[in-house]
């Protein structure tokens, strides 16, 4: 396989010319030997000259966003363990040896570094905090995994790990895929504070709290769908029938108090919204069977690869 490397750095850069630079070289000081791939999504400025003057490979995808770049970085490097960071100095580079020692010694398959700043630092953007921490207890509610920090950009990851992940998230809603790719495989996994700090000056960031935000919440609701089916539809099931419930008993009472039914509409209504019910759920016992037949395939490539190796002192 080509670019075959032990441990490898994927950090996905647009306009970080002023940032790149520092992170790449403060990678290879923080972990000796490491390959730094810096992947340029359409940047305007000076972000791909910055990183390969530094040492790393520079690549290109011309697809905008976070999400094609991670998809296409997984597809094009064979590697024994991944670290994915931002371009942006945000992230401490100095923790990427806590977290990969940790990936490997576990053996695990992911490693999630979770954002800690200073007392009276301001790095999180006014409503980005609050906003992953309802994330966070979004996607745990729905997936059944606890979850600090599921939009941190700071991840390691095993062969396997990556291999197996099918990558269909185009921007930053990338981390959310991630996380419940996790949960969904059940994988050996740990979360480390790790320190995060503000943009230096001339950095700007590149998100969007709204939009970003509600591409978040579609995709939430959209996994919880997919990988849910039972529980999704359920819920909708349950719906129509409390309301057809709610428009129907009047109407069965007044029948077999007159022997008249003196609403046919809303009659109507009422069984058409239990038949709605009841296909609803008969849809997600079906779609239930299906991925787990998807979810069985999704293990066993899984286990076609082999966990990280520990490190040499603790073989």
């Amino acid at each position: 396989m080509a670019n075959t490397a032990d441990v490898v750095a994927i950090v996905p850069c647009y306009n970080e010319e002023a940032t790149v630079g520092k992170v790449v070289r403060d990678l290879m000081a923080a972990v000796p030997g490491i390959t730094v791939f810096v992947y340029d999504n359409n940047s305007t400025d000076g972000t791909a000259r910055a990183a390969a003057a530094a040492g790393a490979i520079v690549r290109t995808e011309y697809r905008k966003g976070k999400g094609n770049v991670v998809r296409r970085a997984f597809a094009d490097i064979d590697a024994e363990v991944y670290l994915l960071i931002d371009g942006d100095d945000t992230y401490e580079a100095a923790d990427a040896p806590t977290l990969i020692a940790a990936l490997r010694e576990g053996p695990l398959d992911q490693v999630v570094g979770v954002r800690t700043q200073a007392v009276g630092a301001s790095a999180y953007r006014p409503g980005h905090e609050a906003g992953n921490r309802l994330f966070n207890r979004l996607v745990g509610l729905l997936f059944g995994e606890r979850v600090t920090d599921m939009l941190t950009g700071y991840r390691v990851f095993s062969r396997r790990f990556v291999k197996s992940f099918p990558a269909l998230a185009r921007e930053f809603e990338i981390e959310t895929e991630l996380t419940v790719h996790a949960a969904n495989l059940r994988v050996p996994q740990r979360e480390i504070p790790v320190g995060f700090r503000d943009r230096p000056e001339g950095s700007e960031s590149k998100l969007n709290t709204y939009s970003d935000g509600f591409r978040i919440l579609r995709l939430i609701v959209q996994l919880w769908q997919h990988e849910r089916p039972v529980a999704f539809y359920g819920v909708i099931a349950a719906v129509f029938a409390v309301i057809g419930l709610i428009l129907g008993i009047p109407v069965i009472v007044e029948f077999f108090a007159t022997g008249l039914v003196a609403r046919f509409p809303t009659a109507f209504l009422a069984a058409t919204l239990i038949v709605l019910a009841f296909a609803s759920l008969t849809l997600g016992l079906i779609l239930n069977g299906i991925l787990r037949v998807r979810k069985e395939v999704a293990r066993l490539e899984y286990l076609h690869w082999a966990p990280p190796a520990p490190a040499e002192g603790l073989r």
